[in-house]
């Protein structure tokens, strides 16, 4: 009966969706699907933005000296560019991505609660406004990192403070509701006979990582708090002249930024869970292995946060400790790797676009793998710590590791979202121009860190020249790239040849990896055969 009522309530809500027009309809759409739309636009914006700041980076990085911009402006780009790539470009694309599939993957009409929905996605654009807004008030915008360690943030902060603060927790809120939504949207509405252990991998990885939202936001919303009355209210949670302690910050800001990094790929693995069987043509290797292999990845990200915290002189036992544990989260992730390549091994592979960025994250993903475990060392960390190894450790798992998914689900789902197939040339233009740069861009920064150079810095010594202009010339040939996606998105919807039913040629929706809800399939049982 009640199925009945939320079928007709969520037809009738879309009828009256589609009945406004313009600006209207997009405000106040409960529609997952429309919503999801508006994440993603989002999110590529953000993107845009979040990689102009990084070209200003490299621009002022292309050669020794101070060339193009102020130290303390170079210190707001990398700010800033952070926080927009974390909270504005990868969290809402994957939020988007779970608004448009979830519902239809595991058989219901729409998300739980299509309101909150509607208000998790408008108030970001708000936050980030906020967060913009700070370039242009007393000091320029936060200067103190994306990671906004104390005292910088606190003690030696500018005026603009309050605007980060405020800013980030907006970005908290909507992504708890949106998270709230997908694990309510996953216990209570799948149809019947969808079982947890039948569930795509994908709508898993989406369950477990809207479980360490909910955990980890809170701790967030709580440091910000102590930053903002460090600042303006007097308070010494982090300054020791008051009985504070500035390393408390990092325990209890990593506390949240290190499931934060889980939150970012975990999603990543449920996307190439999805494209790799499609395109190999056969079913995921090890089905229960990845869903156990997820959920222990997500319980172990809250016990390795101080392993970005080896030179803070914490004792011999704490240090083995996190390098146990870090070394020990290696496991799950190898299983993962494992599995995707057994579901490929003798399959009928064909190399679509999607395929083509699942394969480079995969590839790409394991040598961020082999980086973060070569961090996760105490004694090696001592000598790779704050520098450019470690921004090159983190990019290969962000970029050609969330980023790419993302754009393998773009070209996965477009077919399905706009009703036309996206222009193949173009696609593979944009797959091969992004594959060569992002190395070109991040694969020398190893080099770079080996060889001493400091992160977060705009001048350098002159050995490290030659590395620059390269990684430079990398960073803007990928940040033109990006340029491609964008025609070949707009060329998509406006039009092109109409997608088939399965575009794929038999690869989309793979029935037999994980049995269909109720609604297309019976589930009794088949009659015996003598």
């Amino acid at each position: 009966m009640t199925t009945d009522v939320i079928h007709d309530d969520h037809h009738h809500g879309d009828h009256h969706d589609h009945k406004m027009t313009g600006i209207k309809r997009w405000l106040y759409t409960t529609n997952h699907k429309d919503i999801g739309t508006l994440y993603l636009w989002f999110s590529f914006i953000m993107f845009l933005t979040g990689g102009a700041m990084a070209m200003v980076i490299r621009a002022e990085l292309f050669q020794p000296g101070l060339q193009i911009v102020e130290p303390d402006f170079f210190n707001q780009m990398t700010t800033v560019h952070g926080l927009i790539m974390v909270f504005g470009a990868i969290m809402p694309a994957f939020t988007g991505l779970a608004n448009w599939m979830i519902p239809m993957m595991i058989g219901a009409p729409d998300m739980a609660l299509p309101r909150l929905n509607n208000w998790s996605f408008w108030i970001l654009p708000f936050a980030f406004s906020i967060l913009l807004a700070s370039f242009f008030i007393g000091g320029g915008a936060p200067n103190f990192g994306w990671t906004f360690y104390a005292p910088l943030s606190t003690t030696y902060s500018n005026g603009s403070t309050a605007f980060f603060v405020f800013a980030v927790h907006i970005m908290g809120i909507s992504s708890i509701m949106g998270a709230i939504n997908i694990v309510v949207t996953i216990m209570n509405m799948r149809a019947p006979g969808m079982t947890y252990m039948k569930m795509p991998l994908f709508v898993w990885t989406f369950f477990i990582t809207a479980y360490l939202l909910v955990a980890v936001m809170p701790v967030l919303a709580g440091v910000v708090t102590m930053v903002l009355t460090d600042t303006y209210f007097g308070t010494s949670f982090f300054d020791a002249a008051g009985g504070g302690d500035p390393v408390m910050f990092q325990h209890i800001f990593w506390f949240f930024g290190h499931p934060e990094v889980y939150i970012m790929i975990l999603p990543a693995f449920g996307i190439v869970s999805t494209t790799i069987p499609a395109f190999s043509r056969k079913p995921l290797f090890g089905y229960s292995s990845m869903v156990y292999a997820t959920a222990s990845i997500a319980f172990l990200s809250f016990i390795v946060w101080a392993h970005h915290m080896f030179t803070t002189g914490m004792p011999l036992f704490g240090e083995l400790f996190f390098m146990y544990c870090t070394m020990l989260i290696a496991v799950p992730t190898g299983v993962k790797v494992f599995n995707w390549v057994a579901t490929m091994w003798r399959g009928a592979m064909t190399f679509e676009t999607p395929m083509l960025f699942s394969i480079a994250f995969v590839i790409l993903f394991t040598i961020g793998g082999f980086s973060g475990l070569m961090l996760a060392m105490t004694p090696v960390d001592f000598q790779y710590h704050d520098t450019y190894f470690v921004v090159a450790h983190f990019h290969y798992v962000l970029v050609t590791g969330s980023l790419f998914s993302i754009f393998a689900a773009a070209y996965y789902w477009l077919p399905k979202w706009t009703g036309n197939m996206y222009n193949d040339a173009l696609s593979k233009w944009h797959f091969w121009c992004s594959l060569i740069s992002v190395n070109l861009l991040f694969f020398p920064m190893h080099f770079l860190g080996l060889a001493g150079m400091p992160r977060r810095i705009p001048d350098y010594a002159l050995q490290f020249a030659d590395f620059n202009k390269w990684v430079s010339i990398g960073g803007f040939a990928f940040g033109l790239s990006q340029l491609i996606f964008l025609a070949v998105v707009i060329k998509c919807i406006r039009g092109g040849e109409k997608a088939e039913a399965k575009p794929w040629d038999g690869a989309e929706g793979l029935e037999w990896t994980v049995p269909s809800p109720a609604p297309y399939h019976t589930f009794e049982k088949p009659p015996k055969i003598d």
